[in-house]
C-alpha cells in the first residue's frame, strides 16, 4: 500500500451497539492506517439510509448525461455521490453481516446505486467490462449461524460476483461466522485474518 492509500469504509450493519462487523472493521481500518499512516478514510454508514431505485432514477440514469434536466440530475445526485466515493477509493473495507442467508437490504440498495453503465462498467462487443479496476476490497463478514462458504451462504458469492462485475477482482473475506456456536473462536480467527491482510 502507498502512503496516499484512500480507504472507503462501508458499514452495512443496521446495529451500532453490539455489531460484530463494526467492531472488527474498526480494527481493520486501524491496522490499515497504521501500515499506511498517510491513509485517508471516507466512511459511508448505510444504516443512515440508502435511496431505492425508482422510475425517476431509472429514467435519469438511461438519459444521456448531456441531456439530463434538473429533475433528472437531482434524481441521480445521491447515486453520483456514492459513485464518486467509489471512484476515489483505492481500498474498500466493507462490514457485512449476513441477514437471512444474504446481504443486508441497504447493501443491495448501495449496489443498485453504484452499478451504473458508463460510470462503473460499460457494455462492449464482447460483453460487460468493469471500470473500477486497480482497487481491492476487504470484506468483514459476520453471521450467527451460517458458515461462510457453505451452501447456505448466498452473501459472499454475490459480493464477489458483483464487485468483479464492476472491475474489483481482488476481494478478500474476513469471516466471523457461526457466532452462535462459538463467538470467541470466530472473532479470534477474524482478528488473526485482519493481522495477516493488514501486514
Amino acid at each position: 500500500m502507498t502512503e496516499t492509500n484512500k480507504i472507503l469504509r462501508i458499514d452495512t450493519s443496521m446495529r451500532h451497539t453490539g455489531s460484530v462487523t463494526r467492531a472488527l472493521t474498526d480494527k481493520l481500518v486501524a491496522r490499515l492506517r497504521a501500515a499506511s499512516p498517510g491513509s485517508e478514510v471516507t466512511v459511508r454508514d448505510l444504516a443512515a439510509g440508502v435511496p431505492l431505485v425508482n422510475e425517476a432514477w431509472i429514467g435519469a440514469n438511461f438519459t444521456d448525461p448531456a441531456e439530463r434536466d434538473d429533475a433528472q440530475r437531482a434524481a441521480l445526485a445521491h447515486s453520483d455521490e456514492l459513485v464518486a466515493e467509489l471512484k476515489a477509493a483505492d481500498t474498500l473495507v466493507i462490514g457485512l453481516p449476513i441477514y437471512n442467508f444474504g446481504v443486508p437490504a441497504a447493501f443491495k440498495a448501495w449496489i443498485d446505486m453504484i452499478a451504473r453503465a458508463r460510470e462503473t462498467f460499460r457494455y462492449t462487443e464482447t460483453g460487460p467490462e468493469g471500470l473500477m479496476t486497480g482497487k481491492r476490497a476487504l470484506v468483514v463478514v459476520a453471521s450467527g449461524g451460517v458458515p461462510v462458504g457453505s451452501a447456505a451462504d448466498f452473501a459472499t458469492p454475490y459480493v464477489r460476483h458483483v464487485l468483479g462485475f464492476i472491475g474489483i477482482t481482488e476481494v478478500e473475506f474476513i469471516s466471523a461466522d457461526s457466532l452462535m456456536s462459538g463467538a470467541d473462536a470466530a472473532i479470534a480467527n477474524a482478528e488473526a485474518r485482519i493481522e495477516e491482510l493488514a501486514a
